[in-house]
């Protein structure tokens, strides 16, 4: 079973704004944000509603971003 390394806290990534150059905020799995109950699905079943094509036989996870200084937002995929 592969498990990201953000999620379960083994490490942190930091990603700099590409508008400002301000270390972006980690605001947890795309799938989180698809309605209010998406954070409690099986997240094998969610990664098929990602906007990845092949998040789940890649065993990647989408995470959001966003900058605190300049508000851009963005998605980084992650290697499980």
């Amino acid at each position: 079973m592969s498990m990201c390394p953000l999620c379960n806290g083994f490490e942190a990534r930091e990603i700099l704004c590409p508008n400002c150059g301000t270390i972006m905020t980690d605001e947890g799995r795309t799938t989180d944000y698809l309605d209010d109950y998406s954070a409690y699905m099986e997240i094998d079943t969610m990664k098929l509603f990602d906007g990845v094509l092949h998040s789940l036989e890649r065993h990647e996870c989408v995470h959001e971003y966003s900058c605190p200084n300049c508000l851009h937002e963005e998605s980084a995929v992650i290697k499980e």
